[in-house]
């Protein structure tokens, strides 16, 4: 499955300040990790954001938002966020702060 382009190198740029941040190709996607963990990716139009179990009930009822079920198993702390409910900045800013909410209290792979 091809990616989003132009949404992954927006979501570089965003993440870019971060160190630590390196990229990977998995489900199709790319994928971004913070000190080894997994953070945010692109796949398809649309950005994956691990938000984490605790946060997750609160980034379902977000808009355009819905479980990450990959591969018949939704995968637990993660969402899919419709590429149009990113497609500003600003949004794009938020879900980035959600995920380094989560990923930077996990210690480094």
């Amino acid at each position: 499955m091809a990616y989003d382009e132009a949404l992954a190198h927006r979501l570089g740029d965003a993440l870019t300040p971060l160190p630590g941040i390196s990229t990977k190709k998995m489900f199709g996607s790319l994928v971004f990790l913070w000190n080894g963990n997994m953070l945010a990716g692109v796949l398809g139009p649309d950005l994956i954001a691990r938000v984490g179990p605790e946060a997750q009930p609160d980034a379902l009822a977000q808009p355009g938002t819905r479980v990450f079920d990959f591969t018949g198993r939704p995968m637990n702390g993660w969402v899919v966020v419709d590429g149009a409910a990113v497609s500003e900045d600003e949004a794009l800013d938020d879900w980035m702060a959600r995920c380094r909410d989560f990923v930077e209290a996990l210690p480094p792979k």
